[in-house]
């Protein structure tokens, strides 16, 4: 069987595109791709908890690791910190797992400096009105953090040429096939590692 490395994903996006709901659907619907938690200093939202979907620290807790070159990527985020533990990420990825993250521009662009062979995909709202739409329905935003996330937004658009891949998430099952198939085509891709293993001996007829 050929072995190769993991693949590392990154979904990035304005607050409200629906990247969370985006991963979930991709978790549920393969077996050969796992999220990475990351790790914040702000308060849980509801059910996170419940789900795992952030390990959360004090803010002293957060900027000791920070302090020991503990994350793969990080950034402060609307006043909170946001990072992604590097050690279990490297673990995976060296045990053949496929990863995908759901982190901000910030952490994306430091990962690609980092670790460049990762792929990197930027989900669009259909349109700012939507976002904004969407952002007021999650009925937890301030009039004034509401703003700041719009101007966020399109501070944030400007980056998209930084990425290999864009989805519009106007529909939620469409852009999960889209992710679906971006991550298919990835792990078809011919890399060194396959090009490595097909000249070595495991190939040669026995004797």
């Amino acid at each position: 069987m050929l072995e190769r490395k993991g693949l590392l994903f990154i979904l990035s996006g304005p607050s409200g595109a629906g990247k969370g709901s985006m991963v979930k659907g991709i978790i549920e619907r393969r077996d050969d791709i796992f999220l990475s938690i990351s790790a914040t200093c702000r308060s849980p939202r509801k059910g996170e908890v419940e789900r795992g979907s952030y390990q959360f620290l004090s803010r002293e807790e957060f900027e000791d690791n920070i302090s020991r070159s503990e994350y793969l990527e990080w950034a402060e985020i609307y006043g909170n910190l946001y990072g992604t533990p590097k050690e279990p990420v490297f673990r995976a990825l060296n045990e053949g797992r496929n990863i995908i993250l759901e982190i901000d521009y910030q952490g994306a662009l430091q990962i690609k400096r980092i670790y460049p062979d990762a792929i990197f995909v930027f989900v669009l709202p259909p349109s700012l009105e939507e976002l904004r739409q969407r952002v007021i329905r999650r009925d937890s935003e301030t009039q004034e953090s509401l703003e700041t996330r719009y101007y966020s937004a399109l501070e944030e658009i400007h980056y998209l040429e930084r990425y290999d891949y864009f989805i519009i998430n106007d529909k939620l099952e469409e852009s999960i096939e889209k992710l679906n198939a971006i991550i298919t085509a990835e792990t078809c891709r011919v890399g060194q590692d396959v090009l490595t293993l097909l000249s070595s001996d495991y190939w040669k007829p026995k004797e």
